[in-house]
């Protein structure tokens, strides 16, 4: 099945290059979305090791950092 795009209010399947296009771009998308995610979640491992460390919590390290 085609994948449907929305021309100027009107419903049409996709060309086969804009179908590629759209799939290399949702690809990507997710890529980044995915790799987004993994620095995110590395960031707040790295910040509780620091608090586990400091034997704070995360309430009294933003007390203290403001």
């Amino acid at each position: 099945m085609a994948i449907q795009i929305n021309d100027n209010g009107t419903e049409r399947n996709m060309t086969p290059a804009e179908e590629a296009a759209y799939l290399a771009w949702a690809k990507t998308a997710k890529a980044e979305a995915e790799a987004q995610a993994a620095a995110l979640k590395a960031k707040a491992e790295a910040r509780q090791a620091v608090l586990e460390k400091l034997g704070l919590s995360a309430d009294e390290a933003d007390a203290l950092l403001g």
